[in-house]
């Protein structure tokens, strides 16, 4: 098992450094930070110089060098826009990109583990129609149109909750259901799946035949077997949930760092990009590593075959 998490470590640390060369070589095709940050009208020369204050002309190859040997002791440079580490730019975002993100896994994971046990339980029903017709359309519904119906239904004609920004636990419930939903959805479904996958297999019907407990039954016997695939969706879904919830942070002002990313994109603060990368990239892939971990615990036999 310790020789596997190496292996799966390994390729971690391949992937980031993969993401992050593609991130470093496409942010620089994309323009001249030192035009975007001069006024308008600055001479050839003022350009030059603030090319070389930010280390803008050096070569490619050695600008990536010195990037890398800046990420490795956690220095990716100051923010062009801010004049500040980017890394403490992006890290002052953390905390709210991880509050949205894991409300809305928690929200997921809580309704969408309920809604697949009852569409597996009542099979052929009406609620589990009801079940998977509220699940496809969680998954079909834009983000952006929910995000916008939410705010006007509770912030604008019911004056419940506000209508954005990050003040407080109130002002996370309409992002966190925006963001929810779509993860309901997916685990409901996947989950739905894996237990009327299980419900057939023979050790099910032994243990009912041995006179065990219905609650016994499907809770040690279809529910465990059946999590395997739902703890690699929610794995994906919080990786996804940290750095791709760009646009419901856009629609509620949310202040996290996929939109800071976004932004910083948009004004070829390289710095912050790559800083902002770097953050969600590792956290993915030690999410991931848990959910490695997890598999073990959940099947025995990973844990042998490790």
């Amino acid at each position: 098992m310790a020789r596997y998490l190496l292996g799966r470590v390994f390729d971690g640390l391949v992937a980031i450094l993969g993401v992050v060369t593609i991130v470093f070589v496409v942010s620089r095709l994309l323009g001249d930070p030192a035009v975007l940050l001069l006024p308008i009208g600055a001479t050839q020369d003022q350009i030059a110089e603030l090319r070389a204050g930010l280390g803008l002309d050096l070569p490619l190859w050695r600008q990536y060098l010195d990037f890398l040997g800046g990420a490795v002791q956690g220095d990716f440079g100051e923010s062009f826009q801010f004049m500040r580490p980017a890394l403490d730019v992006v890290l002052e975002r953390m905390p709210a990109t991880m509050a949205l993100a894991f409300s809305a896994l928690g929200i997921g994971i809580v309704l969408g583990a309920l809604a697949g046990s009852l569409a597996a339980l009542y099979r052929g029903t009406v609620v589990e129609g009801v079940v998977m017709v509220l699940a496809l359309l969680g998954q079909a519904t834009p983000v952006f149109w929910l995000g916008l119906l939410l705010i006007l239904l509770f912030a604008v004609e019911l004056g419940l909750l506000p209508t954005g920004g990050y003040d407080g636990p109130a002002s996370l419930i309409l992002p966190a259901l925006t963001l929810g939903t779509f993860t309901t959805a997916s685990i409901a479904r996947l989950l739905r799946s894996g237990m009327l996958d299980v419900l057939r297999d023979d050790h099910v019907r032994t243990a009912r035949a041995k006179g065990l407990m219905p609650r016994t039954v499907f809770l040690w016997h279809v529910a465990r077997n059946s999590l395997i695939p739902v703890v690699t969706m929610t794995g994906i879904l919080a990786g996804e949930l940290l750095g791709g919830s760009v646009v419901t942070e856009t629609v509620f002002s949310w202040p996290g760092v996929g939109r800071l990313i976004v932004q910083a994109m948009e004004a070829k603060d390289f710095p912050v990009v790559q800083a902002g990368v770097m953050v969600i990239a590792t956290t993915f892939v030690i999410i991931n590593l848990l959910v490695d971990l997890l598999y073990g615990i959940l099947d025995p036999r990973i844990r042998r075959r490790g």
